[in-house]
């Protein structure tokens, strides 16, 4: 009984992980959220330096890093599939910077032709970039570019002079262009037969999109008979990713790579951010998990019908969320008009109400705090948004993401409707820029130390 109910489960996880970006640009809100805080605001600029050079610096100190970080997550993480041992890093002076830069990558088991670009996303409140600098999406990302993009990409070179804040908030977005596809041993690519991650726990391994999934969302906090039943949701990892670059920031900021120390850092920060969002860090916001094990039972019985529209109700109100937050974000910064959510984003009074940043804060803290709030955002959403957006199971809205302006279409319902929203945005985006300062303490507290 227990077996098939994790393949209906691994169904239902099936659409809800096809969409496994978060938070749309999390550079828009990372501006936001840094732009007061004095050790990144104030920070001075940084000479910018390709990765091969920070690794060939390293080698030595990396090498010893990499070790002891797998030595952390077989200790400290619940479900590990540990790391092969022909994949360890080795320091050797006599390689080329590309074999060097190579190893670096399948050693942290992250795609091996992620781009890494010198590059840096401008402020959207900023001036528009000029056009001659921009780079082309295809130098930056792996992953095809989405219709009516608005990224812009501006190339930097090796020993110019970058400000800390652009260095961070871009890197903050850097994991969803590429860096976690294909890892798994069921994925259409060479090294996911090599990392030893297994196959993919949840989602369709033919679909990209899919294969990113459990890095970037955190089952932490489900009901016991959720992981009884199904314990192949366990199988997350963001909390690797997030000790991975938050020790390589805080290694590069006491080496004197302080480039490298903003950007593994923007790195490790988007991992934190993503579960922020309540649609990552909780299996299926808003039903119960009774209400879950009674639709699956139904569908096992051969009456798949209630899981087939739960799934997609979960997959359309997790892209509307989105959405919205990313309008809001994107239409203020062209109208200089701040919201809400420029405001909570950037506030810091509750900084010092959560704990210390420690290892593993991401799901103690982050997780169960995201996962708490799914059923109210969750209700939120059914009751302020168009009922065809997220209480029509016939209709997509992936595939008509691209053309709908929700904060158009809110400006002309109920406002107190709609301040129910705006209120819950707000709340969670104050708790992106909560998290995201206190990881950033604990990395600069972690890279000062000698």
């Amino acid at each position: 009984m227990l077996k098939r109910f994790a393949w209906v489960l691994v169904g239902a996880l099936g659409l809800t992980a096809g969409h496994a970006l978060a938070w749309s640009n999390h550079t828009y809100a990372a501006y936001r959220a840094f732009e007061k805080m004095p050790a990144v605001a104030n920070a001075a600029p940084v000479p910018v330096e390709p990765l091969e050079a920070f690794l060939k610096a390293q080698e030595n100190s990396i090498e010893a890093l990499l070790a002891i970080q797998e030595t952390w997550a077989k200790s400290n993480l619940e479900v590990y599939p540990p790391r092969p041992a022909k994949l360890a890093f080795k320091a050797d002076p006599g390689q080329t910077d590309e074999a060097r830069r190579l190893a670096f990558l399948m050693a942290l088991r992250v795609a091996p032709n992620s781009k890494f670009a010198l590059y840096f996303q401008p402020d959207p409140w900023s001036a528009a970039p000029d056009p001659a600098k921009l780079l082309a999406h295809t130098a930056v990302d792996t992953l095809p570019e989405q219709a009516n993009s608005n990224y812009r990409f501006v190339a930097l070179k090796a020993g110019d002079s970058a400000a800390p804040l652009a260095v961070l908030a871009s890197a903050t977005d850097e994991p969803d262009y590429g860096l976690d596809i294909n890892l798994w041993s069921d994925s259409p690519s060479e090294w996911g037969k090599i990392y030893g991650f297994e196959t993919l726990p949840f989602g369709n391994p033919a679909l990209y999109f899919s294969t990113q999934a459990p890095f970037h969302m955190g089952f932490y906090h489900e009901d016991r008979i959720i992981y009884l039943a199904a314990p192949f949701v366990k199988k997350t990892f963001p909390l690797l990713r997030i000790h991975q670059y938050s020790s390589l920031a805080a290694l590069a900021f006491r080496t004197g790579h302080a480039y490298w120390g903003w950007r593994f850092t923007g790195l490790a920060l988007h991992y934190v951010e993503d579960l922020t969002q309540p649609y990552h860090a909780s299996l299926s916001p808003g039903n119960a998990s009774l209400k879950l094990i009674g639709i699956n039972l139904l569908a096992m019985a051969g009456f798949p019908k209630m899981k087939d529209q739960m799934i997609v109700l979960l997959s359309n109100r997790h892209l509307a969320l989105e959405r919205y937050e990313n309008q809001m974000l994107y239409n203020a910064s062209q109208a200089k008009a701040e919201t809400g959510i420029e405001k909570t984003l950037r506030n810091s009074d509750k900084d010092s109400s959560y704990p210390a940043w420690s290892d593993l804060y991401a799901r103690d803290v982050v997780s169960r705090q995201s996962h708490d709030l799914g059923t109210r955002l969750t209700e939120i959403l059914v009751d302020t948004l168009p009922p065809g957006y997220v209480s029509d199971p016939a209709f997509d809205f992936g595939v008509k993401e691209s053309s709908i302006n929700l904060v158009a279409e809110l400006g002309k319902q109920d406002g107190a409707k709609r301040a129910k929203l705006d209120s819950i945005t707000a709340e969670l985006m104050g708790n992106f820029g909560a998290h995201s300062r206190n990881l950033v303490r604990g990395v600069l507290k972690a890279g000062s130390a000698k």
